[in-house]
């Protein structure tokens, strides 16, 4: 017997990916890099805004530290974008900061997560980040989660 043919299109996938966007987020607020390592792909490469390329190892040492929640006061995620192709996603999202460190710095990341489903799982096996100028930053309006000093906060009603 075939094991059965899954939907990639279905609300069950998007919703799948939605919280695999959260969960990668939440990740790096709360540096657990057990938890990301294991939606990370074994072939996976990050690619910083620089044109600069890390592996799974770099990205990983990287990530247990690189939050800070006392320097990045506030850190949203906002204009979702999932387009699925296949066994390959593309989940987007934009995040808008606030820094403190010395002076206070606001500024929006793009990024473009990679998944692929493979062995019935999505695994990201990618990371892209593209720095966003101010004039086509993504409205408030759609904004899907909000963290301030690293504590993920409610939504409203």
């Amino acid at each position: 017997m075939q094991p059965a043919l899954r939907d990639h299109q279905s609300a069950e996938t998007m919703n799948e990916l939605r919280a695999l966007n959260a969960r990668f987020i939440h990740n790096f607020v709360t540096s657990d890099v057990p938890a990301h390592d294991a939606i990370l792909h074994p072939s996976f490469i990050n690619i910083w805004p620089t044109g600069q390329r890390w592996d799974r190892a770099t990205y990983l040492k990287y990530w247990a530290t690189a939050f800070d929640p006392e320097v990045i006061v506030y850190w949203d995620v906002r204009d979702e974008l999932i387009t699925v192709v296949g066994d390959v996603a593309l989940v987007r999202s934009t995040n808008k900061y606030t820094r403190r460190d010395g002076s206070e710095v606001t500024g929006m990341t793009t990024y473009t997560d990679t998944y692929l489903f493979e062995n019935g799982a999505w695994k990201c096996i990618q990371a892209q980040l593209t720095a966003v100028a101010p004039e086509h930053y993504p409205a408030d309006d759609t904004i899907v989660s909000v963290y301030i000093e690293g504590k993920l906060q409610p939504r409203a009603s």
